[in-house]
């Protein structure tokens, strides 16, 4: 994976979703959607302050990330949970394992909001992604890296997590 060291920040997503808290809550945490949607990792969360939380590959991803010539390992994340607050917040911590130079820029930290618009009838998920002092998670978490096939970073996934949600099939499926 190519990437290019950039300026850090905070990144912050904001997408509405017609869709209940918990049906959000639910794509996010539960590993039979997360495999669905994005890159397609099979999340697992312990869902209590210092709780562990991984993504494992799918067979898909596995193949995919090797087929572009990445050696793909048994855990692609690893962090901990640091809030849970179903079905309206979690934060956590984040660490890519898959390439070397963004699993040694250790963890970053990320939290997601999840409301209910005024008229009830979608919520608000918003993601930050706190990124001080990590080019490269930074670069792919923007999308940067999506023409060399790295995805289009947390628009994409969120994106793909809104269409499933509201039509039952991915934005690539």
């Amino acid at each position: 994976m190519t990437t290019t060291a950039t300026q850090t920040s905070t990144q912050v997503y904001r997408i509405y979703i017609k869709a209940t808290p918990q049906a959000i809550w639910d794509a996010i945490t539960k590993p039979e959607w997360t495999a669905r949607y994005g890159y397609t990792g099979l999340a697992s969360y312990d869902l209590r302050p210092g709780g562990a939380y991984t993504v494992a590959p799918t067979p898909e991803f596995k193949a995919a990330a090797e087929a572009q010539g990445f050696p793909c390992p048994d855990v692609v994340v690893d962090g901990e949970v640091l809030e849970a607050e179903p079905p309206s917040r979690l934060v956590t911590t984040f660490r890519m394992l898959m390439d070397p130079g963004m699993a040694a820029e250790g963890f970053s930290r990320i939290t997601h909001e999840i409301r209910p618009t005024p008229d009830g009838t979608s919520c608000s998920l918003t993601v930050t992604h706190e990124l001080e002092g990590m080019p490269l998670l930074a670069a792919l978490s923007r999308g940067d890296n999506e023409a060399e096939g790295a995805g289009g970073g947390h628009a994409w996934v969120l994106s793909d997590l809104k269409s499933l949600l509201e039509t039952g099939t991915p934005l690539a499926g």
